[in-house]
């Protein structure tokens, strides 16, 4: 047995790019490969859920789970992990903060599974049949995961030492990430292993950003012809990048969008969309209700825009009705 620090990936409810991310580090994929025993990463390689609970506790020297928490098995799996590892890291935008999976709140468990099971333009399903979680045929019982009413992030559900952020985190953050592990000398616990700024301090355009902005219209991407050069909020573009935290190397601003906000806060930050909205709404030309409402018509879904990553940790969290 190799005496190499063991390093284990998990994939939770999240669309597979953070697994595909670990790929894009090109050749110093090599540098990781020689320097750790990869021996758990079920999306790679054959590894099973008795391989893991044979293993002794702790001696996982760090474990990165990408994905937020949506199922019974993806809890029971990430409990399994946490208590295996020494070192547990909250891989990437959903593990880090719900992420997309996470918009799902705005939804009940009941809404979702009439809609995809049902209602969906895609489904002809005239027995309203469902999924059951068990089901025994031939004396053999069949289970499937239970669908939680809640998205969670990895941090409501086990404990979390360190968060990589990004949708999904670049590969210069990863491999930071595990060159600072090898090195023994981690960080304060709970530290977000990117920097603790905004991402305008990293924009290749914040010398266009003006003093004062002052919105008379908000446009969508597609909607106008971006200037590459400008501010995206100076043309009207909501633009996360105030109240996101750097790290991402501003690739969507490269790539003349504007900032999604996958990196989510910095420290200073308690809820992301609500500094975003705070400082757009301060900044509208327009003082009266009907002219406010005109100029806010321009962001017809509030909730994806400012919350696109971040609804489980929110202040807001999830919407609140009767049926769950």
């Amino acid at each position: 047995m190799s005496d190499k620090p063991k390093l284990a990936f998990y994939w939770c409810a999240s669309c597979g790019g953070c697994e595909e991310s670990v790929v894009d580090l090109a050749e110093d994929i090599l540098m990781v490969a020689g320097a750790v025993d990869i021996i758990f990463w079920p999306v790679a390689m054959d590894f099973k859920k008795n391989d893991v609970e044979a293993m002794e506790d702790g001696s996982i020297f760090a474990a990165m789970i990408n994905g937020a928490i949506r199922t019974s098995e993806q809890e029971e799996m990430a409990r399994l992990i946490r208590r295996k590892s020494k070192v547990v890291i909250a891989y990437g935008s959903c593990a880090h903060m719900g992420g997309i999976p996470s918009l799902a709140n705005e939804f009940t468990r009941s809404q979702i599974m009439e809609y995809m099971y049902q209602e969906a333009p895609s489904v002809v399903n005239p027995e309203k049949t469902r999924p059951m979680l068990s089901f025994k045929h031939n004396s053999q019982n069949v289970t499937l995961p239970e669908i939680r009413n809640l998205v969670r992030t990895l941090d409501q559900v086990i404990d979390v030492d360190y968060y990589l952020p990004g949708c999904p985190p670049t590969p210069k953050l990863l491999k930071q990430a595990v060159l600072t592990l090898l090195s023994g000398e981690f960080p304060p616990k709970g530290t977000v292993l990117s920097p603790d700024e905004a991402l305008c301090e990293e924009c290749p355009r914040k010398e266009s950003k003006p003093s004062d902005l002052s919105f008379t219209h908000f446009y969508r991407p597609h909607e106008i012809l971006i200037d590459k050069t400008k501010c995206l909020l100076s043309q009207g573009v909501v633009c996360m990048g105030p109240s996101t935290r750097a790290g991402c190397e501003a690739l969507c601003i490269s790539g003349n969008m504007p900032c999604s906000g996958c990196f989510g806060p910095t420290s200073r930050v308690r809820d992301q969309g609500a500094k975003m909205l705070s400082s757009l709404c301060s900044n509208i030309s327009e003082n009266d209700e009907t002219g406010i409402d005109k100029i806010l018509d321009g962001i017809p879904d509030p909730v994806g825009t400012f919350y696109r990553y971040g609804l489980a940790t929110s202040l807001l969290r999830k919407k609140i009705t009767e049926d769950v």
